[in-house]
């Protein structure tokens, strides 16, 4: 195999990671009024789907970090695969015995390979090739996250949802031992389509053990003193990156509930309707990015977390299908903000460009947070009124932007 055609083949290797996590990430909107009836849970429980998926970025990003300059970001990477496939492989017994915890650990395994994942293939995607062209190849791959974002909600939707929600009329008429199988039979239809992740993932694992990739060399052409805290737009930006994940994650991981309260939309449809709205978070960015070019990308941001707070509103306030397509809307807003946030959080932190990275890395722990205070408002309100939450996270994306208002060029360096 030539230089060349070995290069192709590793950007195609490492660009089908970007695939992966997103798959994995944007299934959880599909768990979670999924698992919510199989296992019997309120919607503060079944917020935790979200919480064992995000903290692991909380605890794992450091150490995937040193385990990566140890053994290289190769030896990460197939790490990350290697827990992302062991992950999904124990959703068989989870699924078997019907163990919300169990499912939990699952999650949290799976993450834990994600951390590894995201810690590494921005870098390397930078590297493999010619270095002019390195930020083109990354927008390329980050297209491939907003396709799996896409793409999960569709194929989750389809083979893991029934669309045969077990009302309490169906339930009164059901004797406890049909009840019991019913939700047996929903656990069940997770079994296949996370056995099939798990070979994929595995499969990939291969190829890239295979395929001999490039080390990262450290950049010190800008040598940075002093403690990392004392960057104060990196200390703004983990805390607007903690915000914005949060309220990413409450949005897409409660539609589907969302859908149904408001306008009486079945589960399986409203996967579509999710679908629908991934897909304009795809879109979104190309949009966003072809903006940046006549717009700074402060000021896209500041407008677009207005325009966000706006949507949210009307989906609090309304009812019918105007709610639902100010929800679908609000993804098209959201799409720049994680990749634009982290570029201005690590803008000029030079030799301490991994720290940083790191740190705003760690600050995805808001996905695991804000869906379970959304919860809590969800069940002693309503889902409607519990979109409250992810409003007022744009409060804190707004400030950041304004704050970083006269940045005049910025590269999108980053993806989720």
């Amino acid at each position: 195999m030539t230089k060349a055609t070995n290069n192709i083949f590793a950007i195609s290797l490492i660009t089908s990671l970007f695939f992966l996590w997103g798959f994995a990430l944007n299934l959880n909107p599909i768990l979670i009024p999924h698992l919510k009836e199989a296992c019997r849970l309120s919607d503060t429980q079944s917020a935790f789907i979200d919480s064992a998926s995000y903290i692991a970025y909380f605890l794992f990003a450091i150490p995937a970090g040193k385990f990566m300059y140890k053994f290289g970001y190769k030896g990460g990477i197939i790490l990350g695969l290697l827990l992302f496939a062991f992950g999904a492989f124990l959703f068989y017994p989870a699924a078997e015995a019907r163990s919300f915890p169990f499912f939990l650990g699952a999650l949290f395994i799976i993450a834990s390979g994600l951390t590894f994942l995201e810690t590494a293939a921005n870098p390397y995607m930078t590297v493999l090739g010619d270095p002019e062209t390195g930020t083109q190849r990354l927008n390329f791959a980050q297209s491939f996250n907003g396709l799996a974002a896409f793409a999960a909600p569709l194929i989750g939707g389809r083979f893991i949802l029934s669309g045969d929600v077990l009302s309490a009329e169906k339930e009164a008429a059901m004797t406890p031992d049909q009840i019991n199988d019913y939700l047996n039979n929903e656990a069940l239809s997770v079994q296949i389509p996370y056995l099939v992740i798990g070979i994929v993932v595995l499969t990939v694992a291969m190829f890239l053990w295979k395929t001999p990739l490039p080390e990262i060399k450290e950049d010190d052409s800008l040598e940075v003193e002093g403690s990392i805290f004392k960057e104060k737009n990196l200390v703004l930006g983990v805390l607007a990156q903690f915000f914005y994940v949060g309220a990413q994650v409450c949005i897409s991981s409660f539609f589907i509930r969302f859908l149904g309260n408001v306008s009486g939309i079945d589960q399986v449809s409203s996967a579509y309707y999710l679908s629908g709205a991934l897909l304009c978070f795809m879109i979104g960015r190309f949009v966003g990015t072809f903006l940046m070019k006549f717009i700074t990308p402060a000021r896209l941001l500041a407008s677009y977390s207005v325009v966000v707070f706006m949507l949210l509103s009307l989906a609090i306030s309304s009812n019918g299908l105007s709610a639902v397509y100010s929800l679908v809307a609000v993804q098209f807003f959201l799409s720049i903000m994680f990749p634009t946030i982290f570029a201005m959080s690590v803008r000029g932190l030079g030799t301490k460009t991994k720290e940083g990275s790191s740190l705003v890395i760690m600050s995805i722990v808001g996905g695991a947070i804000f869906p379970v205070i959304m919860g809590a408002i969800s069940d002693a309100s309503n889902i409607q009124a519990a979109y409250i939450v992810p409003a007022l996270c744009m409060i804190m994306i707004l400030y950041f932007a304004v704050k970083n208002i006269n940045i005049k060029k910025l590269d999108q360096t980053a993806s989720h």
